[in-house]
């Protein structure tokens, strides 16, 4: 079942150095939102915190509440382990493990959290994970083939399927689409908005016309100065974003003022 999540006041650490500070923010359950802003201004930084993937880097931290179901995702008796597979990620580049099969990629997560399924049970996960990554029909005759075999873009959706074979509630999204061609960026902007009845939805894109298309709220990030912590300016529905922002810096950034 796809959740909500809930961010306060959250500052964001590499070592000593603040990356993001003071965020606050919710993300509605099944729905898209959009994360717009800068190179460099903490969006990807951001994104990784919400399954704590940021604290895989030595000296990262966080301050402050990220809370999902009633759960801070950041209290101790949590495992850290449990939250990614609760908040999936899909990264930039497509990643299929080289190693492994289309099918076996598939079921790459359920096997890292240490669930064996039945043969059956595991040709019913693989067959409505690809379905549901719209996928099934282009390989269903070479689920034994390597994952590194498909297209980028089937490569993508592969990884996406790879993702919600676990049934997470939430899916992160960094910049899905950068590494691809317009006609496999226009599919995997169809299969988002399909997947948004089922997951609440995070992507951070750098496309403000992506961004539009997608998405059902936006959420403006952006470095008042060099040295300075990225921020959170503006969120808002994208309806009213990209016709009538509140804030100036935000008009600025989507006509092309800057960024």
């Amino acid at each position: 079942m796809a959740k909500s999540i809930d961010i306060s006041d959250l500052d964001i650490y590499y070592g000593d150095f603040l990356a993001v500070q003071g965020v606050t923010l919710s993300i509605p359950a099944r729905s898209v939102t959009a994360l717009i802003g800068p190179s460099g201004c903490g969006k990807s930084t951001f994104l990784r915190t919400l399954n704590r993937m940021h604290e895989v880097t030595p000296g990262a931290r966080v301050d402050g509440k990220v809370v999902i179901d009633g759960q801070s995702l950041y209290d101790p008796t949590v495992d850290p382990v449990q939250v990614r597979r609760q908040i999936g990620m899909v990264f930039q580049r497509p990643n299929p493990f080289p190693t492994m099969s289309i099918r076996d990629n598939v079921l790459a997560g359920l096997r890292l959290n240490g669930t064996r399924p039945r043969r059956a049970e595991a040709d019913d996960v693989v067959e409505r994970s690809l379905r549901h990554a719209n996928l099934w029909t282009e390989v269903k005759d070479r689920l034994d083939k390597a994952g590194l075999s498909l297209s980028g873009g089937q490569q993508q959706r592969l990884c996406i399927a790879r993702a919600i074979a676990v049934e997470p509630q939430v899916l992160l999204m960094d910049e899905p689409c950068s590494a691809l061609d317009p006609i496999s960026t226009s599919a995997i902007e169809d299969l988002i908005d399909q997947l948004r009845t089922d997951y609440s939805i995070v992507i951070v894109t750098h496309n403000m016309q992506q961004a539009a298309r997608v998405s059902q709220d936006t959420a403006f990030f952006n470095l008042p100065g060099p040295g300075l912590p990225g921020r959170l300016v503006e969120v808002n529905s994208t309806r009213k974003i990209f016709s009538a922002p509140d804030e100036p810096a935000t008009e600025a950034y989507i006509s092309g003022r800057f960024g």
